[in-house]
């Protein structure tokens, strides 16, 4: 059967503008009305979805195409609720799914409605194709992910294992291109951070502000701020970032195949660093694969502008590479910060890794290598996280694989103004995952 992605790309457009047109900005979600919609045009296909809802209009859904059951299922995961908007400052209505310029602009264009949609495509032609699968292939929508996932991911985990247990998954977190120093490398998120979140505390003197001291909670809770900018966190190298680095240095080639490695030494990584021309949105990210991080986000302290404060306080969001808890978080904090300064963790969710010498990921980098023939696809680690952390639990193998073509500019409207995906990227994203998921079901 010849495919016809011309209409193939506009049938996809079309689910995804539908999608972007549901508000499901998270709080408070709604996502029961994006789940249902996926769930009528999953029964006009004649495939039976399953809408379950976590809380009131916090709805998820699940679908499944059966295979012969010689191999264990592949979910397809994506969330359905987006982060909120300032409307006045986007081009375009963020909720209005308009096409400009070949661009369909809307909120969840990159995160994750994109990714729904194609999923939703790729379910939809191999139940037109009556394709011979030997694994399950399941769908499944999520609420909450933008929050945390617990009425989401986490709940069907808890409550739902049934229903989307998986030997592998793919998900939201990475296949878009990078580019670096000239060269174009594809990323499959294998592992992500986890999360250790904090309240730094500061106490002192309470008085009248006519009176300064030394003692006020607030100018301790500002030294104990800027020594977190200021500090350098040891290095950690995981298995992941290894071979990303070794990835892109046997691509590049000398002086590069030297330098990059040297990266992983903590000894030489600030002047290894400096001999690097990289944009600073670079460095960010690859200190942030290589380091635990902290970033205080919210302040509260005092009642009235002329009394000081006794107590003051910051929010701080950690987050933690694989292997790493809360407590190994607090020793490499107390190396720069006063025992006077309280830490109180909220919640340490753990980082993940897989592996990627497995069958799927073989299949990923053997379909990209059709598409994009001189660019590699690396494993990958990302710096935030995903709704991975709740189905890893079931033991299933999550990569991050959404693949697209844009350019860092347009992936930076992520989660800010003018996000906004190219249709030729949507269909490319599209085929990809359909070749992907139809070659890997297709055999044992």
């Amino acid at each position: 059967m010849t495919l016809n992605w011309n209409a193939i790309r506009d049938e996809t457009t079309r689910y995804l503008q539908d999608l972007i047109r549901i508000d499901t900005t998270n709080p408070p979600g709604n996502e029961t009305r994006a789940a249902e919609y996926l769930a009528s045009v999953f029964r006009r296909e004649g495939i039976e979805p399953i809408v379950l809802e976590s809380a009131p209009g916090r709805g998820n859904i699940v679908a499944r195409l059966k295979g012969d059951g010689r191999a264990a299922p592949l979910l397809l995961m994506a969330h359905l609720d987006v982060v909120p908007v300032e409307a006045d400052k986007w081009q375009h209505p963020p909720f209005d799914g308009k096409i400009v310029d070949g661009y369909l602009w809307g909120r969840g264009a990159l995160d994750t409605k994109q990714l729904a949609a194609m999923e939703l495509m790729v379910m939809l032609l191999l139940k037109r194709e009556g394709k011979t699968l030997a694994r399950d292939v399941i769908f499944m929508g999520n609420a909450d992910e933008e929050a945390g996932g617990k009425l989401g991911a986490g709940w069907m985990v808890e409550h739902h294992r049934d229903l989307i247990n998986a030997e592998y998954a793919i998900n939201e977190g990475g296949g878009f291109g990078v580019e670096f120093m000239g060269h174009t490398f594809f990323t499959c998120q294998t592992g992500e951070k986890g999360t250790a979140r904090f309240t730094m505390r500061t106490r002192g003197k309470p008085g009248h502000a006519s009176q300064p001291h030394a003692d006020n909670a607030i100018l301790k809770l500002a030294d104990a701020i800027q020594k977190i900018g200021a500090a350098k966190f040891p290095l950690h190298v995981t298995p992941t970032v290894r071979v990303f680095f070794e990835g892109i240095a046997a691509k590049l080639g000398q002086p590069y195949a030297t330098l990059l490695p040297a990266l992983l030494d903590s000894k030489r990584y600030d002047a290894v660093m400096s001999r690097l021309p990289l944009n600073e949105g670079m460095r960010a990210m690859l200190y942030a694969m290589l380091h635990n991080t902290v970033t205080p986000t919210m302040l509260n302290a005092g009642t009235k502008i002329n009394v000081i404060p006794s107590v003051a306080e910051a929010k701080c969001d950690a987050r933690l590479l694989p292997g790493f808890t809360a407590d190994d978080l607090l020793r490499e904090l107390r190396a720069f910060l006063d025992r006077d300064v309280e830490i109180e963790f909220q919640d340490n969710t753990p980082g993940r890794e897989a592996d990627h010498r497995t069958p799927l990921f073989e299949t990923i980098a053997r379909v990209m290598a059709r598409y994009v023939p001189d660019a590699p696809v690396l494993p990958y680690l990302v710096v935030g996280a995903t709704d991975a952390r709740h189905v890893t639990k079931l033991g299933t193998r999550v990569y991050g694989f959404c693949p697209l073509r844009a350019p860092m500019e347009e992936l930076d409207s992520v989660h800010g103004h003018n996000e906004r995906i190219a249709l030729e990227n949507l269909e490319f994203g599209t085929r990809v995952l359909y070749d992907v998921v139809s070659e890997f079901c297709a055999r044992p």
